[in-house]
């Protein structure tokens, strides 16, 4: 029982972080039309994107 609880705590973390940094990305992409200068906007949009997608491939035994 505990390591199902421990996965779905590990599972809603994983997730939680994903959509943190997908809407930081999002943020970075709006903020980057609106910007004199948006291509380090869109850099830090692009490092957001790539965390997101990195953080899918993380699992408890990497810790």
């Amino acid at each position: 029982m505990a390591d199902t609880e421990f996965q779905r705590g590990w599972d809603a973390a994983l997730a939680a972080a994903r959509d943190w940094h997908e809407s930081k990305a999002k943020q970075a992409l709006v903020l980057s039309r609106r910007s004199r200068f948006p291509k380090n906007l869109e850099r830090e949009a692009e490092v957001h994107t790539a965390s997101a997608q990195l953080i899918q491939t993380l699992s408890p035994d990497d810790v």
